[in-house]
């Protein structure tokens, strides 16, 4: 019979508790994704959130440690490194917040993990721009006010967590009224659910001392951005990593020290742990001056140059001419065609993702170390991708400009805009004024019927959306084209681009290219094979 009164819980009780939330998440989450407000093939919240905790748990499965606190503190750097988009982030500094709740903490007890979740609130909250309730957040914050309160009155991990639990759902019920484009799509906050499954799976852990187990199938892998073919040549050979045990470290003096010593350098910690991340020639001396700072464990060293040999027989250096650029350039594309049009323009690094699969902190981090130039552009070209880019200014000491691009066609014009002769202050300007000059068009299909703001919409309807609003919807492609560039198209219009995605045959794009050059005989309209997923076409209009 198992004791149902608990009242603390270790650091290995938390550890199987983020992995049976984890699970939980895992499991659950094709639903997540099905909660997207439209009803368009593109919902990845359910995604990004499992990849993201995915992340924290691989930081912790190896880790024996029975703090409660270095526990948290391995979950929430894992998480922030492999953050996808909006939600993913907003996950990853709950954690941040509860690892700083608990510092020191070998153990927790009602009020503090009360206070814990609770910080982690406060944590997401500040790290977004301008909260939106109806949200995760929301879920969060309510569910921890709620849990502080029950805290004071009980000393019962597990009542406590089930009363959360319960607040959460409540919460959860709620947003649809707190937020009106919740309520017109008749879904529930996706973020908000996916939070919910995590705290479901953890308390299951809580109450019976097992592990959710992922169902049959193939769990999601995140996408590497480590072998593409324009990656630079490996210049430090040996992947180190390690934790660095002690008391009073000082990880911005020990980072000076290692510094020169590789690249791809991560420290993060604070002074009782470190995790240190390195791509080095001589792994021996990193060791030896970690060593200096405290004792080392989980020591982990891969041979880089071995891994990728196949693939370092068939490529050139093609970073060594960048050493005095003045700009470098990573951008997020998804379709071939799209990621060669932005090489084309002189995009550095082209990091695959987007719509269907959002990139992660660590994947953009990595493409910014590679990039030899006093400045990096980074342009997210999704409106979910900003905020796990803006985490990078965080972990370089490069100098970081993330331009605010959320469409494709925002992009292209963003990096077009770029002039290496101006300053960084100026570029900036000059993308913001090129981002405004730009409309953008989507043509997708219905996953569901939904009702958005008074447009009946059923399963199967072609949907044409407008700045990511949708504008239009029907049976005929080429009707909801016409009827989304007749909304875009003004007076000031000039030039009208298309891009056929890789469900579109060519000769049905060149039909409809010659169609509209005929209609809009006061713009140049051109067309680039895309050859983007889900979206048949991208609409460009400048």
């Amino acid at each position: 019979m198992l004791e149902q009164h608990t009242k603390t819980i270790n650091g290995k009780d938390l550890k199987n508790m983020f992995i049976s939330g984890a699970n939980n998440l895992e499991n659950n989450k094709d639903h997540v994704n099905q909660l997207n407000v439209f009803p368009v093939p593109d919902g990845d919240t359910g995604t990004n959130m499992s990849l993201t905790m995915n992340s924290a748990v691989r930081e912790i499965n190896d880790s024996e440690e029975n703090s409660a606190y270095i526990i948290a503190e391995l979950a929430a750097n894992g998480s922030l490194m492999g953050a996808r988009g909006n939600s993913g982030v907003i996950l990853s500094q709950i954690l941040r917040g509860i690892s700083k709740a608990l510092k020191n903490e070998e153990e927790m007890n009602c009020l503090s993990l009360a206070k814990a979740f609770m910080e982690g609130s406060h944590t997401a909250y500040k790290a977004v721009m301008k909260p939106t309730e109806g949200t995760i957040l929301t879920v969060i914050r309510e569910s921890a006010e709620y849990g502080l309160g029950v805290a004071k009155q009980s000393t019962d991990l597990i009542f406590l967590f089930k009363e959360i639990v319960r607040q959460a759902n409540i919460t959860l019920e709620k947003t649809p009224e707190m937020l009106p484009v919740l309520k017109q799509a008749n879904v529930v906050d996706a973020g908000g659910k996916g939070l919910i499954d995590i705290l479901n799976g953890m308390l299951y852990y809580l109450t019976t001392k097992e592990i959710i187990q992922v169902a049959e199938k193939q769990m999601d892998v995140a996408p590497s951005n480590e072998i593409l073919p324009f990656e630079e040549d490996i210049k430090f050979g040996y992947c180190t990593e390690f934790l660095i045990k002690g008391k009073s470290m000082n990880l911005e003096l020990f980072k000076k020290e290692i510094m020169n010593m590789g690249d791809s350098l991560i420290v993060v910690g604070d002074e009782s742990l470190l995790k240190v991340h390195i791509h080095t020639n001589n792994p021996g001396r990193v060791i030896e001056k970690g060593i200096e700072f405290g004792y080392l464990s989980s020591i982990k060293i891969d041979n880089m140059r071995e891994q990728h040999q196949e693939l370092l027989v068939n490529e050139e250096d093609k970073h060594n001419s960048l050493d005095n650029k003045k700009f470098g350039v990573v951008t997020v594309a998804i379709g071939t065609g799209i990621s060669n049009i932005f090489k084309d323009l002189g995009a550095d690094e082209v990091i695959e993702g987007g719509q269907t699969m959002n990139p992660s902190t660590e994947d953009i981090y990595k493409s910014v170390q590679k990039i030899k130039a006093e400045n990096i552009i980074i342009l997210p070209n999704n409106g979910n991708v900003i905020l796990a880019a803006s985490q990078v200014k965080h972990l370089t000491d490069k100098s970081i400009i993330v331009a605010k691009t959320k469409t494709i066609p925002q992009g292209i014009a963003a990096i077009m805009a770029i002039d290496p002769d101006k300053t960084p202050e100026e570029n900036e300007k000059k993308i913001e004024r090129a981002i405004s000059d730009v409309k953008t068009g989507l043509i997708t299909y219905a996953v569901r019927d939904s009702n958005y703001n008074g447009l009946e919409i059923e399963e199967g309807n072609i949907i044409g959306m407008i700045d990511n609003e949708i504008n239009s919807y029907g049976d005929n492609i080429s009707t909801v084209i016409n009827e989304i560039l007749d909304a875009m198209v003004d007076d000031d219009s000039s030039l009208i681009t298309i891009y056929y995605g890789v469900d579109v045959i060519k000769d049905e794009a060149e039909e409809l290219l010659k169609d509209l050059q005929n209609k809009y005989l006061n713009c140049d309209v051109e067309y680039h094979y895309g050859g983007q997923p889900l979206y048949y076409y991208i609409l460009s209009v400048e």
